[in-house]
């Protein structure tokens, strides 16, 4: 007897759906999300956000709610950082780790108040994050709740940024710092009631700008005024496509390439986030000290290369044509005008300057080793 094959689910769609297809998006599945992927051209929205703005659905994201007095415990007890640090209204990039070590997500965590805290996931993890932390958090008196269904999240993302946010908003933004988050009020036309949104200045393309998230009831008049500030600014709607290789840029990591549960925290540079000295520890305390006190066989560098060829994710690093690493994201700059790369590769060969090389397709191209972000913007 043959067992019927199982349909996929539909990829689910975000609240600004019809908004992107009116403005003639094109759709990509992503993480089981129908996501934009472009508007017009990749090229032209890379720009926009380097030089003006960019406007971002992020809606596919997880939002995941940790409240109740120990809140501050359990998430210290869960993740490898200490957010029970936080103080209201700042954020932290952390890591939740298994009990290897290995990188289950890296989110980041914002703390709302003094038992509330708001964890956002990447979409394609949110349900083990919430299990996870949900097991975490059982000894502790605290409560953790799966809002993703409850919020669409839009990011504005450039240097004009705090001048199209600025005016719609009720918040002081200079007094809101980077990976700081505060409540406010957006005004989305004249005569509407203010739509009650969480404003944070965080972000993941490298450029200063800001998330927004808002009620999903609200959502298409939170976008519309935001897209039209936008627009008045310079700026356009962007796609997941040049968010890629802005974040590429910048060299922060995407889980599934740079990050993955066979990922130690400290071969991918990220050993700044981890608290070896918890007590009580979280899980994977254990295996994370054993590691920080182990060299990484690999670690995660920038490379530079020459030419118009970019390397690509899976493509072997070659020294002497021996392998010695992998690519794990690589691209054109649009920005630098010259191919980008994180690779992990030999811990003995990974020193800014070390020359190497990409094998494409039986090709051996040239690269640096340069130290990471490729792109870091003026101040």
């Amino acid at each position: 007897m043959t067992t019927p094959a199982t349909t996929p689910a539909p990829p689910a769609s975000t609240p600004l759906a019809d908004a992107h297809a009116a403005l003639g998006a094109s759709f990509t599945d992503f993480a089981g999300w129908q996501m934009p992927l472009r508007y017009a051209s990749d090229l032209a929205e890379h720009h926009a956000v380097r030089r003006a703005a960019g406007i971002f659905d992020l809606s596919h994201m997880g939002e995941i709610r940790v409240s109740g007095p120990q809140a501050g415990a359990a998430l210290d007890a869960a993740l490898a950082g200490r957010p029970s640090a936080m103080a209201i209204g700042r954020a932290a990039y952390g890591l939740l780790v298994d009990h290897e070590g290995g990188i289950v997500d890296d989110l980041v965590t914002y703390r709302l108040g003094e038992q509330e805290f708001l964890v956002v996931a990447n979409a394609a993890n949110v349900e083990p994050v919430v299990v996870a932390l949900a097991d975490r958090a059982r000894p502790f008196d605290a409560h953790v709740a799966d809002e993703t269904a409850r919020w669409a999240l839009v990011a504005v993302q450039g240097p004009a940024s705090a001048a199209i946010v600025g005016p719609l908003v009720d918040a002081d933004l200079t007094a809101l710092g980077y990976y700081r988050c505060a409540p406010a009020t957006l005004t989305t036309g004249p005569g509407a009631p203010g739509v009650e949104v969480l404003l944070a200045r965080t972000g993941y393309t490298g450029e200063d700008g800001f998330e927004v998230f808002v009620p999903v009831d609200d959502a298409v008049a939170a976008w519309d005024a935001l897209l039209a500030a936008t627009r008045e600014h310079g700026g356009v709607p962007a796609g997941l496509a040049c968010r890629d290789t802005l974040r590429l840029e910048a060299g922060m990591p995407l889980y599934g390439h740079e990050l993955t549960t066979a990922t130690s925290p400290f071969a991918a540079g990220l050993g700044r986030v981890v608290k070896l000295d918890k007590d009580p520890g979280p899980v994977g305390l254990e295996a994370l000290q054993r590691l920080a006190a182990t060299p990484p066989a690999r670690v995660l560098v920038g490379l530079r290369g020459t030419g118009r060829r970019a390397p690509r994710a899976g493509y072997p690093v070659v020294a002497g044509g021996s392998p010695v690493g992998e690519v794990t994201s690589g691209a054109l700059s649009p920005t630098l005008g010259y191919p980008v790369a994180m690779a992990y590769v030999d811990a003995a060969l990974s020193a800014p300057g070390t020359a190497l090389a990409v094998d494409v397709r039986g090709t051996e191209l040239p690269v640096e080793v340069v130290a990471l972000p490729f792109y870091r913007r003026e101040r």
